[in-house]
């Protein structure tokens, strides 16, 4: 088990370009609000992760769901699981390290960024407006790990995965696709 120190377990307040703190309520959109990361306070002695405490962890949104995972007696530190054989029992998705800044995923997970297919241009005079996102079935792989690598799948190579897999989690300002290695289907 990770072990993380989080201020609030939702985002309840947006900043906007001029500075303004604005109260956001997260009952509106639970899921897009809830926190997945925080700082490390313990790593797991089980396994060798190289994550130390002062490093940022990103964690599957379940760590807060409800009343989250909090560790016995403290109100702001909660508990990560973490698993090296398989994502499954796997909450902790990558780390940040506090040292050199490179993010790192964990235990067989995988970062996707967005795949952008060339799409047909149905008339330059007519815009096309749709309320439903087309399902995601593909990713640019954005780091390499040694799970991919056993794959032969590498960083900057575009995956293909089953649709509605495609949780989102939000790094440093760039939203990726998190999932697991082994449901990656094909490489292009």
């Amino acid at each position: 088990m990770f072990v993380v120190h989080l201020e609030n377990r939702v985002k309840d307040t947006i900043k906007t370009s001029s500075g303004l703190e604005i109260y956001v309520d997260p009952k509106f959109n639970e899921f897009k609000h809830r926190v997945t990361e925080g700082e490390v306070v313990a790593a797991p002695c089980k396994y060798d992760t190289h994550v130390e405490p002062g490093d940022t962890l990103y964690f599957h949104h379940l760590v807060v769901v409800n009343d989250g995972q909090p560790l016995t007696g403290e109100d702001d530190k909660y508990l990560v699981r973490c698993d090296s054989d398989g994502t499954i029992n796997n909450q902790a998705i990558a780390y940040k390290s506090k040292k050199d800044g490179v993010v790192r995923p964990l235990f067989g997970w995988c970062l996707l960024e967005p795949y952008e297919e060339d799409k047909e241009e149905v008339s330059s005079e007519i815009d096309v407006v749709t309320f439903k996102e087309d399902p995601v079935e593909k990713g640019v792989v954005s780091f390499d790990t040694p799970d991919l690598e056993e794959l032969g799948v590498h960083k900057g190579d575009v995956v293909g995965f089953q649709k509605n897999i495609d949780y989102r989690i939000t790094i440093d300002g760039t939203e990726y696709y998190r999932i697991p290695a082994e449901r990656l289907l094909y490489k292009l």
